[in-house]
């Protein structure tokens, strides 16, 4: 039996369901991720081709690299696409128990001043394609 995950929205406008295995979580401190989640985000991804949304996301192109996908009734943060062949998901928008585990944090030299990361795991100060394409 192969995986599968399901997510949504807050207010259930946005579903979506992922066939197959999904990348650890990692915690992504850039300024752009504290703006649009309230906090710093929290995402895993999976490939394109294995993600089936139903429902109408609102895409937010935030920079020259990358698109954010979110709910246009009730704002829940969903999906950063940087163009390559997988989607991440921000974590919190998953159903259930996903057996998923943190991985590490990228981006910290732009981590918001009012919190530490107290945790052992691996950091980078900017992107990391080690943490966040494996």
């Amino acid at each position: 039996m192969s995986e599968r995950h399901h997510g949504s929205c807050l207010c259930g406008a946005v579903k979506y369901r992922v066939e197959g295995p999904l990348r650890p979580v990692i915690s992504c401190h850039c300024t752009q991720c504290r703006k649009t989640s309230g906090h710093y985000g929290a995402a895993t991804s999976a490939p394109k081709d294995k993600v089936r949304i139903a429902g109408d996301v609102k895409w937010y192109v935030s920079s020259d690299a990358a698109r954010r996908g979110f709910c246009p009734d009730c704002g829940s943060s969903l999906f950063w696409d940087g163009g390559g062949e997988n989607i991440s998901i921000w974590a919190g928008s998953l159903d259930g128990s996903t057996g998923l585990t943190l991985k590490g944090h990228i981006f910290t030299a732009s981590k918001g001043d009012y919190y530490p990361i107290s945790d052992d795991l691996p950091m980078a100060e900017g992107e990391d394609p080690e943490l966040t394409t494996k």
